[in-house]
């Protein structure tokens, strides 16, 4: 199982209906196969994911944020991890909104 306490991510690529740019970090907490963050960016005022981690390091997670527009945004997400010849993590995101327009989208993020 990869550990990915005190990780940080940065994106690096998202889809066009989704709410993260890519000036944001995301600082990882791990206790277990629980995976936690916070965060927030020009869109977002404030996010919280929780996700739970396999033994391969891919995660299965649910995130939930409140936009600079007030609303409060949930969404679906899977990333598969993928270990870089320097060492650090690529993570394959594709995700789907549970509110709103309940689009669906992907990411990716490395570690910084």
């Amino acid at each position: 199982m990869i550990n990915y306490n005190n990780k940080v991510f940065i994106p690096v690529s998202n889809s066009e209906n989704g709410e993260v740019d890519l000036e944001m970090q995301f600082l990882y907490h791990q206790a277990g196969n629980v995976v936690t963050s916070t965060y927030h960016g020009d869109k977002i005022l404030y996010g919280h994911l929780i996700a739970i981690v396999d033994e391969t390091g891919n995660l299965d997670m649910r995130y939930h944020q409140i936009n600079i527009k007030g609303e409060i945004m949930t969404g679906i997400c899977k990333s598969t991890a993928e270990v870089l010849p320097t060492g650090k993590l690529r993570l394959h995101e594709k995700w789907n909104w549970t509110s709103g327009d309940l689009s669906e989208g992907e990411s990716l993020l490395e570690e910084k």
